[in-house]
């Protein structure tokens, strides 16, 4: 390949008597007449001061750029925005958190597009700016890497921020006194990095190494530690291969490649939001993908992760032990990965697979395949009356598989909160909450609050939620999300009433009101739709354009 060739887009804007101010603004930022020869490579980062996830992330942007220069390119350091659930969750701020992704990926593709990068590298570290990075490489489609910003580690007593939401909902109990709530508020975040279990984010990253666009090993690694360092380092390298051969993110994020990051998923026991944002990735790249493809790959995928929430380690311990490569070798040797997908080492998934190590035979945290946590997937798809076009629950088993309960509804988050701290919902009920989907709310809150409160109030075996909102990483219990239609759509949710029977059963995968059909369609005829919350910003924008969660929830 020629130098021209890896030059494609930046070329354009430096090459030429023509292009003699555009070089001019770039000296001013530090480029020499050797830097216009070098393909040049945008590095997002993700670096904010609003939320431990992403506060380290600038050290590894810079790391990156030093990678791609010392590699013979010439690195752009550029920011995009983050978000942060850990602090918006439970509130109306919330709502700003899906619409983050899209924002984050047309940022991306907007500077990359008009600044002519020939590459490029994003640094994400919570849960809606991995995904919204993904979006903006398959979108753009020029030879790209993603790192992980790392792992946060625990808290003192073993804690993390799943502890401190619990430790509230005990607090409304009565069985957490308030100088304990102060003692984990106080401790259970102690740094850099992203939340400390099988939460969204490292959920994400371990998915999105599975797909093939991250380095082996980015998913599980500390986030103040030389491997991260190195992994970034690394990436710039890889950038300037991935250049020279002309791979590029379609030539990677192939249905296959999908295939892997679902399995990879379920194994390790990972949060719902990746069915939403793995459709959403897919659909910017063009591979059908649809909730079907969670069912059919689950019934053959054992949950082996004995991670957090339903589990008791947090992934730095998963780190110390070996990180996700020995499973996912584990998984490729049994035949339940596609070893010949490439991914941005140039190899196939097999071959960066090739001479990984088990785990240590004393460890506890990964079961063998014959000994799963779970036969068959925890992310169960369901469908019935309430939900035409398809749920997402998610079900270890621990929770039972089968819950029939009282309805209790609630039109916001908000209410549903004052409706458990004040012990208006009791055993036996299924919590409705409506109107919280990506129209609806708008923005598709988690209900990480919620689902909390019900924990800490001792009632995960004796309540269910369910909702056309969605859930943190963190939430477990019997909760069902992403119900489509969603309520401000006319879906069936919304004219559930107080004291109506509802079932889920995560064997048959149904979730059914239990009334007659003619009564369903009664109900409908009558129902109105309630106006829009929000009629101008962002909020209204995206009600405005996006899609269902059974399709990802996408804008464009």
């Amino acid at each position: 390949m020629t130098q021209d060739h890896k030059r494609r887009h930046s070329s354009v804007l430096v090459d030429g008597p023509r292009k003699a101010p555009a070089r001019a603004m770039l000296r001013a930022v530090g480029f020499t007449d050797e830097d216009f020869r070098k393909p040049q490579v945008g590095v997002a980062s993700t670096w904010s001061m609003v939320t431990p996830c992403n506060m380290h992330i600038n050290q590894l942007a810079e790391e990156a750029v030093r990678g791609v220069d010392g590699a013979g390119g010439k690195g752009v350091l550029f920011n995009t925005i983050t978000i942060s659930d850990g602090i918006a969750n439970g509130a109306e701020n919330m709502k700003y958190s899906l619409v983050s992704r899209e924002v984050i990926a047309d940022s991306i593709e907007t500077v990359s597009g008009c600044e002519g990068f020939d590459g490029l590298i994003a640094i994400g570290g919570c849960d809606k700016n991995m995904p919204g990075c993904l979006i903006a490489m398959a979108r753009l489609n020029r030879p790209a890497v993603f790192v992980y910003g790392g792992t946060i580690r625990p808290g003192r007593g073993h804690t993390d921020i799943i502890s401190v939401f619990e430790a509230v909902g005990g607090h409304s109990k009565g069985d957490v006194s308030d100088e304990r709530l102060r003692e984990v508020e106080r401790t259970a975040i102690p740094g850099p990095g992203s939340c400390g279990g099988m939460y969204t984010a490292n959920t994400m990253a371990s998915a999105i190494e599975a797909l093939g666009m991250s380095l082996p090993g980015s998913s599980a690694q500390d986030a103040v530690s030389e491997t991260k360092l190195e992994d970034c380092r690394r990436a710039g390298e890889a950038v300037l291969a991935m250049l020279e051969r002309d791979i590029k993110p379609r030539d990677i994020m192939t249905r296959q490649a999908f295939e892997n990051a679902i399995t990879v998923t379920i194994a390790l026991g990972g949060s719902t939001n990746a069915v939403l944002h793995l459709l959403a990735m897919a659909h910017a790249v063009d591979v059908e993908l649809s909730l079907d493809d969670f069912t059919r790959l689950g019934r053959r995928t054992p949950v082996l992760a004995d991670l957090r929430p339903s589990g008791h380690y947090m992934m730095s311990e998963l780190v110390a032990i070996g990180g996700i490569r020995p499973l996912m070798k584990r998984l490729l040797d049994a035949g339940l990965l596609h070893g010949d997908c490439l991914t941005v080492t140039g190899q196939t998934l097999a071959e960066d697979l090739a001479g990984v190590a088990d785990y240590p035979a004393e460890q506890r945290i990964i079961h063998p395949l014959a000994q799963p946590i779970k036969a068959s997937s925890h992310l169960r798809i369901l469908r019935g009356n309430l939900a035409p076009d398809g749920a997402v629950a998610k079900i270890t088993g621990k929770e039972g598989l089968r819950f029939s309960g009282s309805a209790r509804v609630y039109a916001s988050e908000e209410a549903a909160q004052e409706g458990i701290a004040d012990g208006s919902v009791q055993a036996g009920d299924v919590v409705v909450i409506r109107y919280e989907g990506p129209r609806g709310g708008p923005g598709m809150r988690e209900m990480l609050s919620p689902t909390s409160a019900i924990m800490g109030r001792g009632l995960g075996k004796e309540v269910a939620l369910i909702t056309d909102g969605r859930f943190s990483g963190g939430s477990h219990g019997f909760v069902v999300g992403h119900i489509t239609p969603e309520a401000m759509e006319g879906g069936p949710l919304a004219i559930v009433r107080d004291g109506d029977r509802i079932t889920i059963d995560a064997e048959a995968d149904s979730l059914t009101l239990e009334i007659p059909d003619e009564e369903i369609r009664a109900r409908l005829a009558h129902w109105t739709a309630p106006a829009p919350r929000r009629s101008r910003g962002v909020l209204a924008k995206y009600a405005r354009q996006v899609g269902p969660a059974s399709g990802g929830a996408v804008t464009d």
